[in-house]
């Protein structure tokens, strides 16, 4: 993701996830996952005009007003509508469930009544006539037909809140989706990234057999200032299409920036996760960027990577941080390359890997 200034540039995730927190903070901005978003993108730059209407904000601007720009910005901001929406479908679909329970338990309650009525006045009689037992036969005969065909009814209209639910089930599993997934390259997003990486560590064997490749387009500001954003959008979109063409069932890909990518790989060691990262690293070198209606070759696009395994981690934020280094020690010896933290682990971490000028 490109930042505003070179100072920027000069920040690692931690600073930005700080600095972001502070801001916040300072401004009595609720700390709202669709929030922490916004101020994610407004303060590491990547929408210049988002930017702006963010840092137009007063201090402690309200809720709607951050929804407002949200909406306009980032598709999942409408699922705080949904949900509200979904929610007062489901109390008011439930309620009628229960009312209809109820009815059906009434009728039930009824109809035993008739019964027990009747037995009791079998019992206290000596002889019948068979003008009584016909009409104990006919009232005990509609009683029941009655009871069935409510109970025919109350199915009906079970049947009929039961899909009106699956409905509003839908609903809500699409906008899980749409929450979890980034517009421009329909992959993930960071947001679900975000939830992956931190699953990782609630399982021993899942620490033991995973590991993280984070990867960032090459130069991607020049190629935005020299062909335009639109242009820079098409190239993150064929640059994703490359990762999903080359992950697997147990991959987890992700965009986490403007320009930046990554991929939870499960199942496989250093030697594996490393070869895949450069097998993709080879695709997209030799991928022909060019504009076929225009004759504009936009390449050569490279991209750099850092892989860094689970278990050379103590979390997920710790597991990010060293894939982070091992991606910026790429850029540093030149860029178009795959580093592994394993082999840079003897530099400490005084060592600022953003010595290089992103851009």
């Amino acid at each position: 993701m490109q930042p505003v200034a070179v100072q920027s540039e000069q920040r690692t995730t931690s600073d930005i996830a700080t600095t972001i927190a502070s801001t916040m903070r300072q401004m009595g901005v609720v700390g709202l996952p669709r929030n922490y978003e916004l101020f994610y993108e407004a303060l590491t730059g990547a929408n210049h005009e988002l930017s702006l209407e963010v840092i137009s904000l007063s201090k402690r601007p309200s809720q709607e007003d951050l929804d407002r720009i949200g909406r306009k910005y980032f598709a999942n901001h409408h699922g705080q509508g949904i949900v509200e929406n979904a929610r007062e479908v489901i109390a008011r679909e439930l309620e009628e469930v229960a009312r209809l329970l109820r009815n059906e338990q009434n009728q039930i309650a009824k109809y035993g009544k008739i019964l027990d009525q009747t037995s009791s006045g079998l019992a206290g009689r000596a002889g019948l006539t068979q003008d009584l037992l016909q009409k104990i036969v006919g009232a005990v005969s509609a009683a029941t037909s009655s009871t069935i065909e409510h109970g025919k009814q109350v199915a009906a209209s079970l049947g009929e809140k039961t899909a009106e639910l699956e409905n509003v089930k839908s609903k809500l599993e699409e906008y899980k989706r749409l929450a979890d997934t980034d517009p421009l390259t329909h992959i993930s997003n960071r947001r679900a990234f975000d939830k992956k990486i931190a699953a990782i560590y609630n399982d021993k064997k899942d620490v033991a057999f995973s590991g993280l490749i984070l990867a960032d387009i090459d130069r991607f500001k020049q190629i935005n200032d020299r062909f335009g954003h639109p242009v820079g959008d098409k190239i993150i979109q064929a640059i994703a299409n490359i990762f999903k063409a080359s992950s697997r069932d147990d991959m987890f890909v992700a965009r986490t920036g403007g320009e930046e990518f990554a991929m939870i790989v499960e199942g496989s060691g250093e030697e594996t996760t490393a070869q895949l990262a450069d097998a993709i690293r080879a695709a997209i070198e030799q991928t022909a960027f060019v504009n076929t209606n225009g004759n504009v070759n936009y390449g050569p696009i490279t991209i750099s990577m850092g892989v860094c395994l689970a278990s050379q981690a103590e979390g997920p934020e710790d597991l990010y941080a060293k894939a982070d280094r091992a991606l910026y020690a790429s850029k540093v010896a030149g860029r178009n390359r795959v580093t592994r933290f394993s082999t840079i682990q003897e530099v400490r971490t005084g060592k600022n890997w953003y010595i290089y000028k992103k851009d």
